[in-house]
């Protein structure tokens, strides 16, 4: 589990905003990238490590209780393997499948932080879509939230989320949450 903190001190991501202010912008640079990618490769080891070799369906979740005291809560994102991770500190609480942006409406990558948080929240770019328990995390709308998880790539860009995931995660994170997205 430090393989995480090690990634992410050796990358210079704490310097690069991980974690940051909720103000901060998002970090879309090689090197954020680079960070991201490395700790979602880290994320898949920790799955296996924490939950044994599971593999999930659309729309399925694993979540085990990990006291606050463990540390700051991080998301991190993999989207060759449409799986969304939460952290407290260096320890694995959940993961989840996603469903994220197409080839044509990409999901970013890099370090972003949660700008913010609604509950019922629709989308003022795609027909008043509902978004519910959305956190937002760059200032064009990309946000984590509840929505249809097909197992493959189909939102514009968003992370959605199963539905009970989405609002358990929303109840454990805060403005300023690291947000990790890697290819």
């Amino acid at each position: 589990m430090k393989k995480l903190a090690f990634a992410l001190a050796a990358s210079g991501a704490l310097a690069l905003g991980v974690p940051s202010t909720p103000a901060a912008a998002a970090i879309e640079t090689y090197e954020a990238k680079m960070t991201a990618a490395s700790a979602a490769a880290i994320a898949r080891a920790d799955m296996i490590e924490g939950f044994g070799p599971k593999r999930l369906k659309p729309g399925n979740y694993l979540w085990r209780d990990v006291p606050k005291s463990a540390g700051a809560e991080r998301v991190v994102v993999s989207l060759s393997d449409q799986l969304a991770f939460l952290y407290r500190g260096e320890t694995l609480v959940a993961v989840t499948t996603i469903s994220t942006g197409t080839n044509r409406n990409p999901t970013p990558t890099g370090i972003f932080n949660v700008l913010e948080k609604k509950q019922m929240h629709r989308s003022r770019k795609y027909d008043n879509a509902p978004m519910p328990f959305m956190q937002r995390i760059d200032r064009f709308g990309i946000a984590l939230h509840a929505g249809h998880n097909p197992g493959h790539p189909a939102s514009h860009g968003c992370i959605r989320l199963p539905a009970k995931f989405a609002a358990k995660l929303f109840t454990v994170t805060g403005v300023g949450t690291p947000v990790l997205i890697g290819a």
